[in-house]
């Protein structure tokens, strides 16, 4: 098989490289995953700089999310050979992947591998942040930063299928266009100092009764947020971990809670959160209030083949996109088992 292997840091996305490597061997519980998408995360960047605090040892396949084909199954395995399935697991820059059947999902009806390779990250979270942590009720309006994102965009579409009013803030006017695209009902420019004000214009002085913040927004949030507000902590996409003042968090009554996704499957495995997160996303999927959130633009044909990831990360760092950045795998020529 092919696959991008780190025997060491590097210093960017470019100086990555693919190499040809044995094939996976799957043990008696494990699928044998033949790729042809795979989803690039900010993560990614950081882990193969040596700075996420997930850091397997060396030598690692990059790459977490993916989309493709079961080659192989378990005798008692829900999934067959030949099904669409996507999931995540380390070393999904590779032509072939083994798997467990818990992070396995079927590729959801009318979606293509490129549309479900971004799905096992970002939507489970914005899902669980908004439904579970904040507790969100349809009327009540919601301001998601970092709007044409990828947890930003899952986001706006969760809110309002909700039955909740977005105000999605962007950092151009080409995301902000996205962001409206995806059913925001307004937006604004973050980078402009007084959204906060315009906020408060928006929700006639009351401010929004959710804040959902991946970049790292919160203190100049607190600004605009209604009494008995919900502060998410979603990420520090922006570099930057505030320090908040507590006493505007007291005099407004607010909430600052935290969205953690990835330790659900083990702090809450018999209360079964993972279960019905995927359920409930699922089901907005097939409501067809979920819609694919897959980059589309110049330049996107370069993300063809794992030769392109370093191309496709570079561009995700450098924030020249929105949604997910996703690069299609094609099959690869020889053997299959």
């Amino acid at each position: 098989m092919k696959g991008i292997k780190l025997d060491s840091y590097v210093k960017g996305p470019l100086e990555l490289t693919v190499t040809s490597l044995p094939d996976p061997v799957p043990t008696h519980d494990e699928y044998l995953i033949e790729v042809r998408a795979a989803a690039t995360n900010f993560f990614d960047l950081l882990q193969i700089a040596g700075k996420y605090q997930h850091q397997p040892p060396f030598p690692w396949i990059a790459g977490m999310e993916f989309a493709g084909t079961v080659m192989t199954a378990p005798a008692s395995g829900k999934f067959r050979e030949g099904d669409r399935v996507f999931g995540a697991k380390q070393g999904a820059y590779a032509t072939r992947v083994t798997v467990k059947e818990d992070v396995l999902h079927r590729v959801p009806d009318g979606w293509s591998f490129e549309d479900a390779a971004g799905l096992y990250v970002t939507v489970p979270t914005s899902y669980a942040a908004l439904l579970i942590r904040a507790k969100l009720l349809p009327g009540e309006t919601v301001l998601v930063h970092a709007g044409a994102g990828g947890v930003g965009l899952a986001a706006i579409q969760i809110a309002k299928a909700a039955g909740a009013t977005v105000i999605a803030t962007a950092s151009t006017a080409a995301k902000l266009a996205v962001c409206v695209s995806y059913g925001a009902d307004h937006v604004l420019d973050y980078s402009s100092g007084d959204w906060p004000g315009r906020v408060l214009g928006l929700t006639n002085g009351k401010g929004v009764d959710v804040v959902f913040d991946p970049v790292g927004l919160i203190e100049p949030s607190l600004k605009c947020i209604a009494w008995c507000g919900r502060l998410l902590v979603v990420g520090f996409a922006g570099g930057k971990i505030e320090k908040v003042a507590l006493n505007r968090v007291l005099l407004k009554n607010v909430a600052v809670v935290g969205i953690h996704w990835g330790l659900y499957a083990d702090k809450e495995k018999k209360e079964g959160t993972v279960e019905k997160v995927w359920a409930g996303v699922m089901r907005l999927v097939q409501e067809g209030k979920f819609k694919p959130t897959v980059f589309k633009g110049e330049g996107v044909a370069e993300f063809v083949g794992l030769e392109n990831v370093g191309r496709a990360l570079e561009s995700l760092g450098k924030r020249e996109t929105w949604g997910k950045v996703v690069v299609s795998v094609p099959r690869e020529m020889g053997p299959r088992l």
